[in-house]
């Protein structure tokens, strides 16, 4: 059912996708566009406490990434380790440090190649490489637990390459049956469904949200702020979301959700306890929330109401998209959409899992499916299939297509491979093309590899790559189904 509440959570600013252009690992995904796979609702550990665990699995506790960089000759290889980190029981710092070795080896190997002899004046040329700024980053994140349902964060970094830097403050209160969040960030980073990243110079939000209900209603609230011209970081870009774009934004969002049981084997205990030479033992599942095999389906119904004051309302004649180079592209007039100050909408999810094992014993004991099918919009639904019906009886003519009026199928499969490494893929399906053609395709996948740790009762190192945007890291992930 989590993975269902993306419908929702997609309208607002605050969610989470995995990332390696920033060292705490996270970009927004940007809200009335489709969500990029492996966005989560659900807050993730901070990437400076996952890289503390994953250290002590990988050698002098460096944790590998690829992630593309605008000076190609950096390379998209890094090693991030957290140098320093100092806890107490309500309080929490860490300082994580970044290294990019290619660079660093091709000067290193010039040097050697090119000199005549390795002489002392040749061995202080190889050290000064070492003091090449662009080969390193550097990020500090805090956590401080104000009372028992209060605490603030706060983060900034530092890429050696870049002129400026990244800065992230959160303040998250736990009420009794909501949610309240007061985010900024300066400036904050975006992520469009086409993996083209947008920076906006100040993101700052206030969030409500409720709690899931036993009826299963659930609402948020939300007031957010843009201020800058949004930038796009990639080589080339589009016109510029219009969510992104400079104005203050207050929007209300509920849904209603259902699940149920098609059918379930039920875990009882006497299939946790074996007979061993030793006596009765604990024989435990990799991941608790995956023990139990079965059967269900789920759906969610539910509508938006959003209102802008100021900024622009125009992404086209008006604006122009800064590229990561410093050039400006200009906005093709015939491109341009408006931003209306008012708006009021429904969305739609259904999904369905179907589960066989119980990923207890080392193999051919876990095989899962999980299928999701979201109506992002449904005026642009409705506006789309009317199009597809006059395409039928009438010759085709030239529009342009809206990214939310196709529904949008994700697929997650899982199998084991041995033991508890699973092998995952990630899966987006439209059923239009970019071109107007109302043909199926494949938007983007994800493949990904996971260790379960099983005294951690549901949690996993998992690494991903993302062939669409040459991005893969390792995580650390808890009760993610």
């Amino acid at each position: 059912m989590g993975n269902l509440r993306l419908a929702m959570d997609a309208g607002f600013w605050d969610l989470n996708v995995p990332s390696t252009q920033t060292l705490d690992g996270s970009a927004r995904s940007i809200p009335g566009e489709p969500v990029p796979l492996g966005a989560s609702s659900v807050r993730r550990t901070l990437r400076p406490q996952q890289l503390s665990l994953l250290g002590n699995g990988f050698p002098l506790g460096l944790i590998p990434s690829i992630s593309p960089t605008s000076p190609k000759e950096l390379g998209s290889f890094s090693l991030q380790s957290l140098l320093v980190k100092y806890a107490t029981p309500k309080w929490w710092v860490g300082l994580v440090g970044q290294l990019r070795p290619k660079k660093l080896i091709s000067s290193i190997k010039a040097e050697v190649v090119g000199g005549d002899e390795l002489e002392l004046p040749a061995f202080k040329d190889i050290g000064k490489h070492f003091l090449d700024k662009s080969l390193y980053s550097l990020g500090l994140c805090s956590q401080i637990s104000l009372t028992p349902a209060s605490s603030l964060f706060f983060s900034t970094e530092a890429h050696g390459e870049k002129e400026s830097r990244r800065s992230k403050a959160m303040f998250f209160h736990k009420l009794r049956h909501h949610d309240l969040t007061l985010e900024a960030a300066w400036p904050d980073l975006f992520i469009d469904s086409k993996g083209t990243y947008w920076d906006v110079p100040v993101s700052v939000s206030l969030d409500l949200a409720s709690l899931v209900s036993e009826s299963g209603l659930r609402y948020r609230f939300g007031i957010h702020k843009n201020s800058g011209h949004p930038r796009a970081l990639n080589a080339s870009c589009g016109d510029i979301p219009l969510t992104l774009m400079p104005g203050l934004c207050a929007k209300a969002a509920f849904s209603y959700e259902k699940s149920r049981d098609i059918w379930r084997q039920k875990e009882k205990k006497k299939d946790m306890i074996v007979e061993t030479a030793k006596g009765r033992a604990w024989w435990l599942s990799y991941d608790t929330r995956l023990q139990e095999p079965h059967a269900a389906i789920s759906g969610l119904v539910g509508g938006t109401c959003t209102a802008w004051l100021g900024g622009g309302v125009n992404s086209g004649a008006d604006s122009k998209a800064e590229l990561g180079n410093e050039e400006v592209a200009s906005i093709p007039t015939s491109n341009s959409k408006k931003r209306y100050p008012y708006n009021a909408d429904l969305f739609g999810s259904v999904g369905y899992t179907l589960q066989h094992g119980k990923f207890r014993k080392d193999f051919l004991d876990l095989t899962r499916i999980d299928a999701r099918l979201d109506i992002s919009s449904a005026s642009a639904f409705v506006k789309g299939a009317s199009h597809l019906v006059m395409d039928v009886f009438k010759r085709p003519g030239k529009r342009e297509m809206n990214p939310l009026a196709s529904p949008r199928l994700n697929v997650i499969l899982q199998q084991q491979v041995a033991g508890p490494i699973v092998f995952r893929v990630d899966s987006g399906l439209s059923f239009a093309s970019p071109s107007g053609r109302h043909v199926p395709h494949v938007e983007d996948i994800v493949y990904s590899l996971s260790y379960s740790l099983r005294l951690l009762k549901s949690g996993k190192v998992l690494f991903w790559y993302s062939p669409k945007r040459k991005e893969g890291m390792v995580e650390l992930r808890l009760f993610e189904f």
